[in-house]
C-alpha cells in the first residue's frame, strides 16, 4: 500500500505543542524515547498514562509533528471525540509510520470500540513485526491513558493485556519550581518575556495545575499583545482581575 507522506488528522494538532515547548522535569528518558518513536527508532508500541493536566496530549502532539517533519505518515485520535468518530477510522492505519491513540479510558466499556481497538492492535502488531528496512526505521504506536493500564476499565481482557504489553512510562508531574521553569519556556516560544518575579505571582494567585497556568498564559499573551505591554505583575493584576 502507498502511504502519504502525512496522514490528514481528524483534529488540528496545534502548532505550539512540541517536544522542543515541553519541559520534561523528571521526564527526560521518557521524552528520548518518544523523540526516538518519532523517527521509527527505538520502542515500536509506548504506553504513557498521568493525570489530565500531566502533558500526554502535548507529548502526542510532538510525537506526531515530528513524524511528519520526519516525512512519516502520522495519526492523532483523540479517545474524548470516540462519540464523533466510527471505529473504521482504524481500518488501515496499521500501515501508517506513526499512530498515536490518546485517553483511551474514554472508550472504556464501549463495546465496538474496545473490540476496534484490539482487533487494530493486532494488525498493527502483524504489520510492523518484521518491518525494520535498511535504515533501521519501524512502525511506531503510542496510546496514553489515565492510569497504568492495568488498572483501566476496559472490559475486554484481551485489549487490557495487549495495553499491558509494551513500554509503560507514567509522566510525571513537576513541582514548582519546575511549573515556573515551564512557563517561561512556553512564554519564549510566544514571545513573551516572563520574569521570575510575574512567574511566581501567577503561582501564588492561579490554579497549580498545569493546563490552567497554560491557559493563563494564553490570555495574557493576547491581552499583552492587544495593550503592547510587557507581562508586569501590575498588568497581570488588571488583566486578570487580581
Amino acid at each position: 500500500m502507498n502511504i502519504p507522506a502525512q496522514l490528514s488528522l481528524p483534529v488540528q494538532l496545534p502548532d505550539g505543542e512540541t517536544f522542543a515547548s515541553f519541559y520534561p522535569g523528571a521526564n527526560v528518558q521518557l521524552l528520548t524515547a518518544l523523540k526516538n518513536a518519532a523517527v521509527g527508532q527505538g520502542d515500536p508500541f509506548i504506553y504513557l498514562f498521568g493525570n489530565q493536566s500531566s502533558g500526554t496530549s502535548h507529548l502526542l502532539h510532538a510525537a506526531c509533528t515530528e513524524s511528519t517533519d520526519s516525512e512519516r505518515s502520522a495519526a492523532y485520535l483523540p479517545m474524548e471525540m470516540s462519540m464523533m468518530m466510527s471505529p473504521s477510522v482504524l481500518d488501515g492505519m496499521e500501515h501508517l509510520d506513526m499512530v498515536c491513540i490518546d485517553n483511551i479510558e474514554m472508550i472504556a466499556g464501549i463495546s465496538e470500540w474496545e473490540i476496534a481497538l484490539f482487533n487494530f492492535y493486532n494488525r498493527w502488531r502483524d504489520q510492523h513485526s518484521q518491518d525494520i528496512n535498511a535504515e533501521n526505521k519501524r512502525g511506531s504506536l503510542i496510546v496514553t491513558g489515565n492510569s497504568a493500564a492495568r488498572h483501566l476499565a476496559i472490559e475486554l481482557p484481551d485489549l487490557l493485556s495487549r495495553l499491558d504489553w509494551g513500554v509503560s512510562y507514567q509522566v510525571q508531574l513537576l513541582d514548582d519550581d519546575a511549573k515556573l521553569a515551564a512557563l517561561q519556556l512556553r512564554a519564549e516560544f510566544r514571545g513573551l518575556k516572563l520574569s521570575v518575579d510575574v512567574g511566581r505571582f501567577l503561582l501564588n494567585r492561579s490554579s497549580r495545575d498545569m493546563k490552567d497556568l497554560i491557559a493563563t498564559l494564553d490570555r495574557l499573551d493576547t491581552a499583552s499583545i492587544s495593550a503592547q505591554r510587557r507581562l508586569t505583575i501590575p498588568f497581570v493584576k488588571d488583566t486578570l482581575s487580581w
